[in-house]
């Protein structure tokens, strides 16, 4: 096999394990969502405030940042602090950037607002990080 082609194979291999962690990540924090009624909020994006909406949503969006994360950091998942500590991160960058600025800019809100709900989502974005990293660490011993 070629150098190329080895290397295709290894980002196709990362990219899928960290789709399937984005899953897993998005149900966590989509729980979170729906015990506090976030998930209406995530529907307006796609015009509608409904629960269930903003629920498939939520997930269609976990998964392709998943993705992302496979391909950034699938080449440390076997390394329990390194492939966590990019986790944490990632779900701190997502908080910033996709709950602070992008959704409420999208949903015509003030961005960077500190309410409770932004503190909740904080929340929800690390565990969707940790979880994401958790379950890719996982994929990459099992050599799924």
């Amino acid at each position: 096999m070629s150098t190329i082609a080895h290397a295709r194979s290894h980002a196709l291999v990362h990219a899928w394990r960290g789709l399937v962690s984005g899953l897993a990540g998005g149900v966590v924090f989509g729980a979170l969502m729906a015990a506090t009624g976030m998930l209406p909020a995530v529907g307006m994006l796609v015009g509608t405030g409904n629960a269930v909406a903003g629920g498939a949503v939520h997930l269609v969006i976990s998964a392709g940042f998943g993705l992302v994360f496979g391909l950034i950091a699938g080449a440390v998942a076997d390394r329990p602090g390194a492939v966590l500590g990019a986790g944490a991160v990632y779900g701190l960058f997502w908080w910033v950037v996709g709950g602070l600025a992008l959704m409420p800019a999208m949903l015509g809100m003030p961005m960077f607002q500190m309410s409770a709900g932004a503190w909740t989502s904080l929340l929800g974005h690390l565990l969707y990080g940790l979880v994401t990293a958790a379950v890719l660490m996982w994929m990459s011993h099992k050599e799924v």
